[in-house]
């Protein structure tokens, strides 16, 4: 039988190994419309941050990485995101960002994004952009809130 001390550092330590165990669950990627596991509908996220705009990757320059596929324009863009992944993903794992500040994860267009200090942030489609550019900092401050507990029973 446990004493009360034993009982209370043996509850202690469960729930704290619970509570990693959260954190350290892989967060979901957005890999909506792909049949494959292709992530951001086959976009290449170095493109925005090194050509200023949206590249289609290509399947020959393909990584895995998070439990989906990216693709790169180039080997280059290909050997960078190797290099440094989190530099270079999409925050929210590529769902919409203002989806994410109101509580699910939807589709995004690949043509309606924007980078704030230093991260790519996507959205649902150009409309909703301008709504996002509006008040992003509120908004990004909304979805770091909700991004820990969402998952893909999320996705709307």
């Amino acid at each position: 039988m446990l004493d009360r001390r034993k009982f209370i550092a043996f509850s202690a330590a469960a729930l704290a190994g619970a509570g990693k165990a959260q954190v350290d669950a892989p967060r979901p990627v957005n890999t909506l419309g792909s049949t494959d596991g292709v992530a951001i509908r086959g976009y290449d996220p170095v493109a925005y941050f090194r050509d200023g705009g949206p590249r289609l990757g290509k399947p020959e320059f393909s990584v895995r990485h998070g439990g989906a596929v990216w693709r790169f324009a180039s080997a280059e863009h290909k050997a960078l995101f190797e290099a440094a992944p989190e530099r270079y993903l999409p925050a929210y794992g590529g769902f919409c960002a203002y989806g994410t500040s109101r509580g699910y994860l939807v589709k995004i267009e690949p043509e309606a994004w924007s980078i704030v200090d230093g991260r790519l942030y996507l959205n649902y489609d150009i409309g909703l952009r301008k709504t996002w550019l509006g008040r992003t900092k509120t908004y990004i401050a909304r979805a770091e809130g909700n991004w820990p507990r969402l998952t893909t029973k999320d996705v709307r």
